[in-house]
């Protein structure tokens, strides 16, 4: 795992299996680190230094550069493949052919969704992602995020294979609040979400949980602004047949969206698998007065405001199952802006076997 330095301020008490630290390797400031540059990037300063050695012959260099240089070494070191740590994967076979990764138009009617099977896409790359508003080392990462949420989308999959031969993806934003202390509290931010991304640093073997972090399929992580490596990681990732999936809303209350399932899985897994659902939100801005991005315009896509299971998949039991979920609304919820997946994991290894997204509603 790469070396990120500890941080001088002491955690908060919620956290003490993992140390979170935000992932900035030259200096504790706002300052983008070497590994949020792009390759061309890295290039042009490479070839900068080289010049100034070769040309003037003085080897006495600016820490920065120094620094940056150190860097670059442990980025290559890091991306070799002394990197995230892989668990062992569970033994998983597909059955008949799988299905449509594109999201299904709601029958008005009976405010029914469906994703019909189809034999061309499996189902999106789930990449969770888990940021904070309190992190100066998070807003390049949230752009970035909601660049490759937009870009990749199951809507956009035709789209996807031109990003670096990128697969479909679906996004999650969950905003940790363990930066909350440091002078700023994100208005996003769920105790939660900070207990599931511990969750992941336990079934991933981390040493450390940090902020901006990306979980792909549940199985390997990397640092959320560090675009190379995200590419790798979905480029490598294993891939599943599209859930068979229908859904049914209704609305008991003003701040409740009741979620009817039924899938159909054609995965052989050992173990349970649970049925998750999750309802996030686009096109936040905020104004950010406080703390580390003081004086910034913080704008978050694919911000998960609720997670709920709908019902687990039995080990050994039939695949059909039918489930149900209550998610909880917020004040100014919009149609428009917000959306919906529903995606299958286990509960032990963590580990994603696929996922969805549903079209919401148009009386939601």
């Amino acid at each position: 795992m790469i070396d990120v330095p500890s941080l001088s301020r002491s955690p908060p008490p919620l956290l003490k299996q993992f140390r979170p630290t935000r992932c900035q390797l030259l200096n504790d400031t706002p300052t983008p680190s070497f590994l949020c540059l792009s390759r061309s990037a890295q290039r042009v300063i490479c070839f900068f230094v080289a010049r100034i050695t070769a040309c003037s012959g003085v080897w006495r260099f600016d820490i920065k550069l120094l620094s940056v240089l150190q860097a670059m070494s442990r980025f290559c070191c890091y991306f070799s493949g002394a990197g995230s740590t892989e668990r062992k994967k569970s033994k998983v076979s597909s059955e008949g052919s799988g299905g449509s990764a594109r999201p299904s138009s709601l029958l008005e009617a009976g405010q029914e969704s469906r994703s019909k099977p189809s034999s061309k896409d499996p189902s999106p790359i789930l990449v969770e992602h888990f940021t904070s508003q309190g992190c100066s080392s998070c807003p390049s990462s949230d752009l970035f995020m909601s660049k490759l949420g937009q870009k990749c989308s199951v809507k956009g999959s035709e789209d996807a294979e031109e990003v670096s031969g990128t697969p479909p993806v679906i996004v999650l934003a969950y905003h940790v609040d363990y930066w909350d202390y440091l002078g700023w509290k994100d208005p996003f931010a769920n105790h939660r979400w900070s207990s599931r991304q511990r969750n992941y640093g336990e079934a991933l073997q981390q040493d450390s949980i940090y902020t901006p972090e990306v979980v792909v399929q549940g199985r390997s992580h990397c640092i959320g602004s560090n675009e190379d490596a995200v590419y790798s990681l979905l480029r490598e990732a294993p891939q599943f047949p599209s859930l068979d999936l229908r859904v049914s809303f209704k609305r008991p209350s003003p701040m409740d969206l009741e979620v009817s399932l039924t899938i159909s899985s054609k995965l052989k897994v050992d173990g349970n698998l649970d049925v998750l659902v999750a309802l996030f939100e686009n096109g936040q801005v905020t104004d950010c007065i406080k703390g580390e991005n003081r004086g910034r315009i913080l704008t978050n896509d694919f911000i998960v405001r609720s997670l709920e299971k709908g019902c687990t998949i039995h080990s050994g039991h039939s695949r059909k199952v039918n489930g149900l979920a209550i998610m909880k609304l917020w004040d100014g919820y919009s149609k428009t802006k917000s959306g919906m997946a529903v995606f299958l994991q286990s509960p032990l290894s963590m580990e994603v076997y696929g996922a969805q997204i549903v079209d919401l509603p148009d009386d939601s």
